[in-house]
């Protein structure tokens, strides 16, 4: 979502709790000169990317040496 600074002055709580949920960027005269984000967002999708990764018919262990033997 884009949003000039005078509509982020005007609604600054809305758009904090936008923020919660997508990424705001701010204009001034037409360029984006900052962004309102949730500093976990990139946390939780971090953690979500690497669900799946270890087979579940693999115990940590066994991965773990796989991962050592690879290095």
């Amino acid at each position: 979502m884009s949003i000039t600074a005078a509509e982020l002055k005007s609604n600054l709580s809305k758009y904090l709790e936008l923020s919660e949920r997508e990424d705001i960027y701010i204009t001034e005269n037409g360029k984006i000169v900052a962004k309102l984000s949730n500093p976990n967002a990139d946390r939780v999708e971090m953690a979500k990317s690497l669900f799946g990764i270890i087979p579940a018919n693999i115990t940590l262990d066994e991965a773990k040496a796989e991962r050592a033997d690879n290095i």
